[in-house]
Formats: C-alpha cells, sequence, structure tokens
C-alpha cells in the first residue's frame, strides 16, 4: 500500500497508523464473523441451520457429581472432590487423615 513511510506527511502516516490501530482491534472479531459465515454455509449445504445444530449441544446440561468425601464430624457435610477443597476437608488432611480416611 505504502511503499516508502519516508514520504508521506505528519498527517498522512498519522491517518495511516489510525486505520491501522483499526485493522488491529477489529481482526479477532472480523476472523470469527468469517468462521461463523463458514459454518452457516457448511450447515445449510447439509440440509440443516446452525442454530439448530448448536441447539442440541447447548440444552445438555451436565448432572451433579456424586458425593465422594463426608466429614467425619458432620456427615452432612459433603464434597464431590471438584472445586475448592472444603475447610473441614483442609483441615482433616492438615491433621493427617488422607482421602481414602474421608471417603463415603
Amino acid at each position: 500500500m505504502y511503499n516508502d513511510l519516508d514520504t508521506l506527511s505528519l498527517n498522512e502516516l498519522k491517518a495511516l497508523r489510525a486505520r491501522v490501530d483499526r485493522a488491529i482491534a477489529t481482526f479477532e472479531d472480523r476472523k470469527m464473523k468469517e468462521a461463523l459465515a463458514e459454518l452457516e454455509e457448511a450447515a445449510r449445504k447439509m440440509g440443516y441451520n446452525l442454530a439448530e445444530l448448536t441447539a442440541i449441544f447447548s440444552g445438555k446440561k451436565r448432572k451433579p457429581a456424586a458425593a465422594k468425601y463426608a466429614n467425619p464430624a458432620n456427615p452432612s457435610e459433603t464434597w464431590t472432590g471438584r472445586g475448592r477443597k472444603p475447610r473441614w476437608m483442609a483441615a482433616a488432611l492438615a491433621e493427617g487423615k488422607s482421602l481414602d480416611d474421608l471417603a463415603i
């Protein structure tokens, strides 16, 4: 586009920089829109609507995980083993108990 930046005036350089900044800022958005258009076209060629196809997967929810560990002092306090350890679990492990000791 511009072969020799040394020949451009200050105003032309600033205008060029503004265009480059805009292009950089919108690059990811443009690429995602292109990808979405390609996916919609591929779904249409197969006889589907992309919204229909994505609805199949977005409607599924994870089942709640079953509890694997229980607090020996209060068995109503349980933990699935996912996420942060509850305080009672951390305290029990600090006291020297193992996960097997706390398993349900």
